[in-house]
């Protein structure tokens, strides 16, 4: 077999036929150089909105199973209609969804999670001569049900096909070139990097860089997978590598800043200050599968403590439903739930070595007069909830005190 490529192609990179026509062009081209290929697509920008959308004009309470499988067939129309522009220009091509690509998952539908790949089938396809072309965001599970791996699954389908197939690396094509110090649709000044860290581009992954899912990267850490981000609609863009981390070069105090909108508190007020009490809350939440992020617990008074957390603006109906119901029983005297957040995070390899950055940060915001309503640090993280309506004025005043824009060339 040649040398081996994994290329994933997002919602915009395949959002019409012209743009589809020409990720077909960009294949072939490869293709002639002596690379095998397996290219994994999302659905058409857009198409899983629709289809979602069509769903709640019926109800909104669908079954998870049934809604993975409608969600499922966007991903598969991007593949049928990519792998017929391959024939059409004279480049062999083979659609798979999840199923015949061996993509085998748990039982969690809308978030399931991988548990093997078979790769018997692609591989008798790539020794045949074709592209293969898979239906990203979805696998199959133990009772042969179509399962979906949850927001930027198709980013995990990718790796998880580049590691289990043995590929040289795994290219995620998007609209964007590459992993910028911010958002610079907030930030003019921010530049694209050309190299990050498994550990940092982890932590901008979760704390709301878009650019890729947090699996996606965690999959390339563990099995040192080199990822590649770079645009689809620029021929030349190099891209950002993300790859083990650098120790020849020092890494910059901080590497990227995020501001993540996808953020809600809950509070309870009044809460028995006992053994196993936070327990019962957090217990509950997991056995529904639902994700806690930041939790602060006030010193007791009078026997008495409050508990705060985060959770996903999607997860905040249902998350505020369980911990109403548990209230009730431990009789806590108030549970409210606050959607006007946000998070902003500081992020970079440098701060190991460099102290008083948290510091620096939390002095920026109080120049502002920005309110600090949550803190949570990692070695080379620090965190701040705030109201939402402070997030991009933030992310600005974070950027500029941390000397992040990139230094201009001297021309002699």
């Amino acid at each position: 077999m040649n040398r081996l490529v994994v290329q994933k192609y997002g919602g915009t990179s395949v959002g019409s036929i012209e743009r589809i026509k020409k990720v077909a062009e960009r294949i072939a081209r490869m293709r002639k150089e002596g690379l095998d290929i397996v290219v994994v697509v999302s659905a058409m920008a857009g198409e899983t909105d629709k289809l979602l959308d069509m769903a709640k004009q019926i109800t909104s309470t669908g079954k998870d199973r049934e809604i993975d499988l409608l969600l499922s067939s966007g991903e598969r129309v991007s593949s049928a209609l990519l792998s017929i522009a391959l024939d059409s220009i004279g480049c062999p091509a083979i659609s798979m969804t999840g199923r015949q690509i061996g993509l085998l998952t748990d039982n969690s539908h809308t978030k399931a999670r991988i548990k093997g790949v078979d790769t018997d089938r692609s591989r008798r396809a790539l020794e045949n001569g074709n592209v293969i072309v898979v239906a990203g965001f979805q696998g199959i599970n133990e009772h042969g049900d179509v399962t979906t791996l949850g927001r930027g699954g198709s980013d995990t389908s990718a790796v998880a096909l580049a590691v289990a197939l043995k590929a040289e690396r795994c290219e995620i094509y998007t609209d964007v070139d590459g992993v910028y110090t911010a958002d610079p649709n907030i930030v003019p000044d921010a530049h694209k990097m050309d190299r990050v860290s498994y550990d940092e581009m982890l932590e901008m992954s979760s704390l709301g860089a878009k650019v890729l899912q947090f699996r996606c990267v965690e999959f390339c850490k563990k099995y040192d997978m080199p990822l590649v981000v770079k645009s689809s609609l620029v021929e030349e863009s190099k891209g950002t590598l993300i790859c083990e981390e650098d120790s020849s070069m020092e890494q910059p105090v901080v590497s990227g800043i995020m501001n993540d909108k996808n953020q809600a508190k809950i509070t309870i007020k009044g809460v028995p200050d006992q053994p196993g009490i936070a327990s019962k809350f957090f217990t509950g939440l997991a056995d529904e599968n639902l994700s806690v992020d930041m939790i602060i617990q006030n010193v007791s008074d009078e026997n008495h403590t409050d508990i705060s957390f985060t959770v996903t603006n999607e997860d905040i109906n249902k998350a505020t439903k369980i911990v109403q119901e548990l209230g009730k029983l431990i009789e806590a005297r108030d549970i409210s739930a606050d959607p006007n957040i946000c998070k902003v995070s500081i992020v970079g390899a440098g701060m190991r070595s460099h102290p008083g950055v948290a510091a620096k940060m939390f002095s920026a915001l109080s120049n502002e007069n920005i309110n600090i309503i949550m803190i949570s640090t990692s070695e080379i993280r620090v965190s701040c909830i705030i109201e939402e309506k402070y997030g991009e004025l933030a992310v600005r005043v974070l950027h500029k005190v941390f000397n992040m824009t990139k230094p201009k060339k001297i021309v002699p």
